[in-house]
């Protein structure tokens, strides 16, 4: 690595390489994470499984994936993030392909659900999050908001494709894609990716020669400790409670009810699943674009406003899908304004949680943060389904994750009151 980094123009700083392989790994786990979607409609013609069972699969992914955010930013810091990265991948592959020869809702629930999810929960959000604080000093809500939009390049990449599979050849060749992606990505991060700008003799990308480096040598200690330590820090925070709350109701309206089911929102009104697939993944254009934006804005504005647009508009656009008739100007109008804040939230989020609980702790606090996101994405996943399956439509679970981003809206405001630790300002 340290070869690779010397030949490099001197203007082109290692911590970009880290990035775009932590770009690339997040790539492949979105598409994984994306996956379940897909298979909803082919798993229910192929073994006549309710969409209550297949979303209460889903869901226990959806809430592992989340709830080992925290767990996962500990054990980066004790034990590195190359080795993390890679047992996490590793896991990813062997349980998706072992999926391919599953017969029973128990073993979809074991593979799809419990497996993958701890699995992903590690090449997560807070992976990006724990990267950027460690190599950048400069520009790190842009960097946040680039690898971020890895989930709208992976919906891009994997969405259309797999939907396309699914529909010729069945769910197996789509299961088999998606462990060879967590495959491939192995030896990239074992080669690519080294723990600390300090390994190879550089500084954090920004940081001046008379900064301090942080050590790669910290007390060995248990990461389940390291992470509760922190939970216990955090919550006496109104701040985090705020954070949680959002961060909530965000999974709620994209990973567990969009993400998970608009393929088949979209064929009760007879919309076909590629077509399906290919509106996931034109919001996913509009997110790449929204996200990275959004990352270069909460570098120079006040991320509590960011979030109260995002909020807002993300609700907007959800209490309009109902009545936009699925017809393809609707559905293109629903695409542009939802997509382009579908993660746009993360920049803000991880901006004002660095603000509060400062550089060392915001990885694993982020951690917690996303387990409130995926918390939320689950117990919606599940719900939606529920519900489709009870009322046959669905259009109360659409109206109740819209009505509830309308209300965030207003609740991200008040971070940073009273009962809040002072913010700082966001550094040009």
């Amino acid at each position: 690595m340290q070869a690779i980094a010397r030949m490099l123009p001197a203007r082109v700083h290692y911590a970009w390489v880290v990035a775009a392989v932590i770009f690339m790994t997040l790539l492949a786990a979105v598409g994984i994470r994306a996956t379940p979607g897909v298979l909803i409609v082919p798993l229910e013609h192929a073994f006549g499984w309710s969409p209550a069972t297949i979303s209460f699969a889903i869901s226990i992914n959806i809430i592992l994936y989340g709830l080992m955010g925290p767990f996962a930013a500990a054990l980066m810091q004790q034990v590195g993030i190359r080795r993390t990265i890679i047992g996490a991948l590793a896991l990813l592959a062997l349980a998706i392909a072992a999926s391919s020869f599953m017969t029973a809702p128990w073993q979809l629930v074991l593979s799809w659900g419990v497996a993958v999810g701890l699995a992903s929960g590690v090449t997560a959000l807070v992976l990006g999050a724990t990267v950027v604080n460690r190599w950048f000093d400069r520009h790190q809500g842009l960097v946040m908001g680039m690898i971020t939009a890895s989930t709208a390049t992976g919906q891009l990449v994997f969405l259309p494709l797999l939907a396309a599979v699914a529909e010729k050849q069945g769910w197996q060749p789509v299961v088999w894609i998606a462990a060879l992606a967590a495959a491939v990505m192995i030896p990239v991060v074992l080669l690519l990716v080294p723990e600390r700008p300090s390994d190879i003799g550089l500084r954090p990308y920004g940081a001046s020669p008379g900064d301090a480096t942080a050590s790669s040598t910290r007390p060995v200690a248990n990461p389940v400790t390291v992470a509760f330590a922190a939970l216990g820090r955090g919550a006496k925070s109104a701040g985090f409670w705020l954070l949680f709350a959002s961060f909530f109701v965000c999974g709620a309206s994209t990973n567990g009810l969009i993400g998970t089911h608009l393929i088949a929102y979209c064929f009760d009104h007879g919309i076909p699943e590629v077509q399906s697939a290919s509106l996931l993944a034109a919001m996913g254009i509009f997110d790449l674009i929204g996200t990275t934006a959004s990352g270069w804005l909460s570098d120079r504005f006040d991320s509590r406003w960011l979030l109260f647009w995002y909020y807002g508009l993300r609700g907007l656009a959800l209490l309009y899908l109902p009545y936009s008739g699925f017809s393809l100007y609707g559905l293109s109008l629903f695409a542009v304004f939802y997509g382009l804040d579908w993660i746009a939230t993360v920049p803000p989020t991880v901006r004002l949680t660095g603000d509060l609980f400062g550089k060392e702790q915001a990885p694993i606090i982020f951690g917690w943060l996303l387990a409130g996101h995926q918390l939320g994405a689950g117990l919606t996943a599940f719900e939606a389904g529920a519900l489709r399956g009870l009322l046959g439509s669905y259009f109360v679970p659409v109206l109740i994750s819209g009505t509830l981003c309308v209300i965030t809206a207003l609740l991200v405001l008040r971070i940073g009151g009273a009962g809040h630790r002072r913010l700082q300002p966001a550094a040009a």
